[in-house]
């Protein structure tokens, strides 16, 4: 997978991230290109070699139609019950770093349920914490995109109704108002 300047993605672990740059870097004497992101969450810069794109499984922002698919996943009654700890930790750590948002949702979901009846350990619950950040961040940056472009337009619009002409009320209107 490709990406280029611009282009959010998501980032497994970190969360949402914006393609700042792409360049060539020698280390060691050995060239290849990399990946700037500028990792939102906390505004740090990480760099992803272009050739491990699949190893860290970085891969683009989710659609409005995923997005809706994410959310029927959340909400259809079908849970992992794994009784070993041991064994639940490390599918779910598998999920967590496959970039798979289906993934960290489906770890939403079990560690959610599982935290209804139980007490989750201190990587649970850290795991359980890392999978609410990621699987509504998207969803929080759209909502915000919306937000900032509806207030962009407020803004547009009193610009244009300060720069138009304003037609002068007759002074005895004016009057009339003031005495009411």
């Amino acid at each position: 997978m490709t990406f280029e300047v611009g282009d959010k993605v998501i980032y497994p672990n970190h969360g949402l991230g914006i393609v700042e740059r792409i360049e060539d870097k020698t280390i060691l004497g050995t060239t290849c290109g990399f990946y700037h992101l500028r990792i939102v969450a906390n505004d740090t810069t990480v760099l992803v070699p272009v050739s491990n794109v699949d190893g860290v499984g970085l891969r683009r922002a989710i659609t409005d139609e995923e997005v809706e698919r994410l959310f029927g996943l959340l909400g259809d009654g079908k849970i992992d019950n794994h009784q070993n700890w041991k064994g639940r930790f490390k599918d779910n750590s598998d999920k967590m770093r496959s970039g798979s948002i289906y993934e960290v949702a489906d770890v939403l979901k079990s560690l959610t349920f599982l935290a209804k009846s139980k007490s989750l350990s201190f990587r649970e619950k850290r795991m359980l914490d890392r999978a609410k950040f990621l699987a509504i961040e998207g969803r929080v940056e759209r909502a915000l995109e919306r937000c900032f472009m509806a207030k962009a337009r407020t803004v547009a619009r009193a610009k244009v109704a300060k720069a138009a002409p304003r037609a002068v009320a007759a002074p005895t209107a004016r009057r009339a108002a003031r005495a009411s």
